[in-house]
């Protein structure tokens, strides 16, 4: 049996006293209807790598990305997504720039200004940290916001990062998988959570407050081959990275079957980072890759995401200003998005 499939099935966990324990399922947990394709949103503002930042976020601040949230939360987005980067190399900056908002303090900022809609870490590279301090961050969000958390993880691409922080870079991989594994635990209904792994181990450690969700939904990031197996073996969901579709059906297809060769029932709730779009007939040029036009014709087009299989779009809008955003969000909720389960 595979090492990474045991976790999900009764097995016997050999312990250092030559003892033996057995350990209890691990049950997924779904938060999106199931059927039904949902939507949310990565943030402006709070990363602006030079790939997909608007030129308007640079002079922007706190009160852009609160306006943006707010109105996310107001118009049915199922989440407002942040990224992390903790801190960006000098031969990096052009590219990503060094702009890259912390998520726990970003995402507890906006729980406190909005009500229901979800609180994404897409992602948050939670190698670089010991679990239980993790644990006590995510697990205080969850608490603070009603129980809104969802933790999006992947494994981190900047070397520099990793070696500030004493990290193995070559070993990000097996680390995460690890990470993920002891995160379940500590961020589990257990006061005093157990753990036992090759690089961490912790017992009779007590941390409160627990999350306010009796289980954090554990969404994995990456669309490499070893990304799509720890989605498929370890995770609730799965949050590509800007794969094209022609790519996703694929990938789609691929996770099912890791997922039923492990014996893991329950459906992974798959997502997919959709074109820049822009609603209505653009009067600048809006890049030869954004979707645009009318309401119609883009929800059909973005329907076709649902037929492969996807159970949520990360949507982003070209927009020229903070106004003209919080315009297309609407225009998105209002128009678009009624006629998406059609």
């Amino acid at each position: 049996m595979d090492r990474q499939v045991s976790r999900w099935l009764p097995r016997s966990r050999r312990r250092c006293d030559g003892g033996s324990r057995r350990e209890t399922p691990v049950a997924h947990v779904r938060i999106l209807p199931e059927g039904r394709l949902s939507y949310g949103i990565q943030l402006p503002v709070q990363s602006q790598s030079r790939l997909y930042a608007e030129p308007w976020e640079a002079a922007a601040g706190v009160g852009d990305l609160a306006e943006v949230a707010k109105v996310a939360d107001r118009t049915g987005f199922a989440y407002v997504a942040v990224c992390e980067h903790i801190a960006v190399p000098r031969r990096l900056a052009g590219a990503m720039s060094t702009v890259w908002y912390d998520p726990v303090a970003t995402l507890s900022y906006l729980a406190g200004i909005t009500r229901r809609v979800r609180l994404l870490s897409h992602v948050a590279v939670v190698g670089l940290r010991h679990p239980l301090l993790a644990a006590k961050q995510y697990a205080t969000l969850d608490h603070l916001s009603g129980g809104r958390l969802i933790l999006g993880v992947g494994a981190g691409h900047v070397p520099e990062e990793f070696a500030a922080t004493g990290v193995d870079f070559a070993r990000r991989g097996p680390l995460l998988d690890e990470t993920v594994d002891a995160l379940r635990a500590a961020l589990g209904p257990e006061e005093y959570p157990e753990f036992a792994g090759e690089r961490f181990s912790f017992s009779g450690l007590g941390q409160r407050p627990r999350p306010a969700q009796p289980q954090i939904p554990l969404w994995i990031g990456g669309s490499s081959p070893a990304a799509l197996r720890r989605a498929a073996l370890r995770g609730d969901g799965w949050l590509p990275q800007g794969d094209p579709r022609s790519r996703m059906p694929a990938s789609i297809a691929r996770l099912r079957a890791l997922r039923e060769a492990a014996g893991i029932a329950e459906p992974l709730e798959i997502g997919a980072i959709a074109e820049p779009l822009y609603i209505g007939e653009p009067s600048w040029p809006t890049g030869r890759r954004t979707l645009a036009g009318k309401a119609g014709v883009i929800a059909e087009s973005l329907r076709e995401y649902a037929a492969m299989g996807v159970g949520q779009i990360q949507v982003r809008f070209r927009s020229r200003c903070r106004a003209e955003l919080t315009d297309q969000m609407a225009a998105f909720a209002a128009d678009v998005a009624p006629c998406l389960n059609d």
